[in-house]
């Protein structure tokens, strides 16, 4: 059986436009978290350098790890896409745009799998390096007013390998290369949610295609408790999901089985998200 092969066309211009436009908005981001004003000062956006490109390249890794198992698939793709926003980090991540068939199982599992994998694996070590650089403050006994992230697994394990044991009221003034670390490891955690076509819901339906609307359903309610709980954002991805879709397509070939290594992989990735889910992110003291 043959399969469609032609490559997805893309307009290259748009690609580099966007590529370039996400890497100011993120340099403008890390200038801002910096105390500089971009604005006023424009050479002060060299300062937000160590954040964009960590942030970027992290992104960029993802993505490309999509498209290149993709194209080894015979799945055409485009290009990663970025998406610049005027926000903390200065986007709203990346994606590729796939055509045409997912034929079994096995391909979808390693689609999946490839982009999250790919991004924790440069993710983590700009985490590691990042902290090499932190500032640890001691407690001042004076209330201050911040921005505060919450500790996934993997980050509190990290800082305590390379801070050491910290008493409970010291405060981490995260490096911009450990902050963008930070942010790659969350968005791993988002996109392996099972849960729709998020890069979660291919894995989980390769894996338990029988199960993956009742896993799905679940995984979509409790992201409404966790909203009304923890952090609010999770309500926006709830209505995210609701209007992309909490279910996920059937491939042709369902009764091809996984191999034990790709299962194992799977497994892999579900281990990556439970280390790097954060049920409150973000707060504020």
């Amino acid at each position: 059986m043959m399969r469609d092969v032609s490559p997805v066309k893309g307009n290259h211009g748009v690609h580099i436009t966007l590529f370039l436009l996400t890497l100011l908005t993120t340099t403008a981001a890390g200038a801002l978290q910096r105390g500089n004003n971009p604005l006023s000062d424009p050479l002060s956006l060299v300062s937000g350098l160590p954040f964009s490109l960590t942030l970027m390249t992290i992104l960029g890794v993802h993505e490309m790890g999509h498209y290149l198992t993709s194209h080894r698939h015979r799945v055409p793709a485009t290009l990663p896409y970025f998406i610049p926003a005027p926000s903390i980090i200065g986007t709203f991540g990346a994606l590729i745009r796939m055509k045409g068939v997912i034929w079994d199982r096995r391909t979808l599992l390693d689609i999946g799998v490839s982009g999250p994998l790919a991004g924790f694996l440069v993710a983590l070590p700009a985490l590691a390096i990042g902290f090499l650089f932190s500032e640890v403050l001691p407690a001042t006994g004076e209330e201050t007013v911040g921005f505060v992230l919450g500790d996934s697994l993997i980050v509190a394990l990290t800082g305590k390998l390379i801070l050491g044991n910290l008493p409970h009221d010291a405060t981490v003034v995260l490096h911009p290369v450990a902050f963008a670390g930070w942010i790659g490891l969350f968005v791993t955690s988002l996109n392996l949610l099972p849960v729709g076509q998020l890069d979660g819901g291919h894995i989980a339906k390769a894996m338990f295609p029988v199960r993956f609307d009742l896993v799905a359903r679940i995984i979509h309610l409790s992201l409404i408790a966790m909203g009304i709980i923890f952090w609010e954002g999770w309500l926006v991805w709830a209505l995210v999901l609701i209007f992309i879709g909490v279910g996920h397509p059937p491939v042709l070939m369902d009764h091809i089985e996984l191999d034990p290594g790709r299962r194992k992989l799977g497994f892999i990735a579900l281990a990556i998200f439970v280390l790097t889910f954060v049920p409150a992110p973000f707060r504020l003291v």
